[in-house]
């Protein structure tokens, strides 16, 4: 390389390099923070969504909620279930140990009930199931550091 190519570095340009590199990290961090509110978010919409709109009503066994589960023969005993499973995935979005196992076990219930929607009511609210499945299944993926943590619980307590 001849003299008049090689880069020249000065403490203008350093502090210039220095200074754009911070501004790059903050944006970076910035973005990270708005993208953890946002899932946040989501977990708790996702949260009270199945609480109250979904368990809910099978819990204090609405007629509506009973006249659909006595309609494919699964009675009381299969409303009270999904219910209370609703409910418990619901509780378990909002504890960080628990967040994505109960995103993965919330979406094998939207499979189910996809299926059912589909056998049972000629697929009259089949997509609800399917749409659910998308925040879900970005939940499982973006919380699965917390499976380790998870694990490690487990294992001490056995």
């Amino acid at each position: 390389m001849s003299e008049t190519t090689a880069p020249v570095t000065t403490a203008a340009s350093l502090n210039s390099a220095s200074a754009s590199g911070a501004v790059v990290a903050e944006s970076a961090t910035a973005r990270g923070r708005r993208a953890r509110i946002a899932l946040r978010t989501i977990q708790v919409l996702l949260a009270l969504f199945y609480a109250f709109a979904s368990a809910l009503p099978k819990l204090i066994a609405h007629p509506s909620a009973a006249d659909a589960f006595a309609e494919m023969g699964w009675g009381d005993a299969g409303m009270f279930t999904i219910g209370a499973l609703e409910l418990a995935g619901a509780v378990a979005l909002l504890i960080p140990v628990l967040q994505s196992v109960a995103a993965v076990a919330l979406s094998g219930l939207m499979v189910g009930a996809f299926v059912v929607q589909v056998s049972y009511f000629d697929g009259e609210n089949a997509a609800t199931p399917l749409i659910l499945i998308i925040p879900l299944a970005l939940i499982a993926w973006a919380r699965r550091g917390h499976n380790a943590q998870l694990l490690r619980l487990i294992r001490r307590g056995a």
